[in-house]
């Protein structure tokens, strides 16, 4: 499943909005229809935002090319740092942005169209590497599991929240083909509703076995034995191994830890933000209040009552058993092993 592509100077996108009842494409011709693309969850999932942000960069250099040198530079300026405001918690946005201006600063003595050339080339690159990276992970994750499991997932972590394959259900999909799935719980999500109308999605349309669950609901399965196995996706990952996902990801972790349950994170070496030692330095996306007030348009809350909507949440290395990336995975001390990495 491709979830973006580029032709003819127009960056499209599957509009994950509109998933799963309806399929339809969003258009950007501009690094104004990117950053609302990002803005408004056209597209989500840290390695996705970070791809479509490389395209949106390169996209603002091929409609900038006929200025000259000064007005080209300087509105390229202005288009990272309108692209960089998007979305605040996912660092593939920022990781990729700065991959996109080293590469024009590298460039900078060739004439305009020829840089935008360069970073349009490269944002190709930064796709298709994210699909390699993604099925290696697939491979590394699920080479941790030697008999037939019950998953539990959060949000959605799958070829829809990357450029293909996807990091959680990347691993999912691994074992899958190695018949080490029996069962993938499914958290609905809320109040966004990932994990219903897009994880559940992904599976059913994969023929991989799952069940839909609310969130609510998750603590019962663990507590009946039901769940072997958790593995979520993540938006930033801070040196220490403290992760940044969906809000609700906290809360299955406290859950898995109090059960016994390995809990394991599937996400590319990009999302590893080792400027931030902890978790506590990681800032978290608070979103309108609307996607709690109003459920498909339909308000169900009266816009009176007061509301809290932050997006993320922080889960502390502590309650996570394995952290799984296209170079290997890293266990306890996390300090240690995340920096092992980055080295091979």
């Amino acid at each position: 499943m491709e979830t973006l592509w580029f032709k003819d100077k127009t960056l499209f996108l599957i509009d994950q909005r509109k998933l799963p009842l309806t399929y339809e494409v969003f258009e950007a011709r501009d690094y104004e229809d990117v950053f609302t693309a990002i803005k408004e969850m056209v597209v989500r999932g840290a390695p996705a935002i970070g791809v479509t942000a490389a395209y949106g960069y390169a996209l603002a250099a091929l409609n900038f090319a006929s200025l000259d040198k000064s007005s080209f530079t300087a509105e390229m300026h202005k288009a990272s740092t309108r692209l960089a405001e998007s979305r605040p918690t996912a660092v593939n946005l920022f990781w990729a942005l700065e991959h996109q201006k080293r590469i024009m600063e590298d460039n900078i003595a060739l004439e305009p169209a020829e840089i935008a050339q360069i970073l349009l080339n490269e944002a190709h690159k930064l796709k298709q590497e994210d699909i390699a990276a993604n099925m290696q992970m697939g491979a590394n994750g699920a080479a941790l599991f030697d008999k037939p499991l019950n998953f539990l997932t959060h949000c959605n972590a799958g070829a829809l929240a990357t450029a293909g394959y996807g990091t959680a259900l990347g691993v999912i999909r691994a074992a899958h083909k190695k018949g080490l799935v029996k069962m993938v719980y499914v958290d609905e999500t809320r109040p966004y509703l990932q994990g219903a109308r897009l994880t559940a999605w992904e599976l059913f349309s994969d023929k991989i076995p799952l069940t839909l669950i609310t969130d609510n609901m998750a603590g019962f399965f663990f507590k009946q034995g039901a769940i072997d196995a958790v593995v979520v996706g993540a938006d930033r990952i801070a040196a220490n191994g403290d992760t940044a996902n969906k809000i609700g990801t906290y809360t299955v972790s406290v859950l898995a830890k109090e059960h016994n349950v390995p809990f394991y994170v599937a996400a590319p070496l990009s999302t590893i933000d080792r400027t931030k030692s902890s978790g506590s330095e990681i800032p978290i996306e608070e979103r309108s209040k609307s996607e709690i007030t109003h459920v498909y348009g339909k308000r169900v809350i009266p816009d009176e009552v007061p509301t809290r909507n932050p997006a993320f949440d922080v889960t502390p290395a502590g309650n996570i058993t394995a952290i799984i990336t296209e170079k290997g995975v890293a266990t306890a001390p996390f300090v240690q092993s995340i920096n092992s990495l980055f080295e091979k």
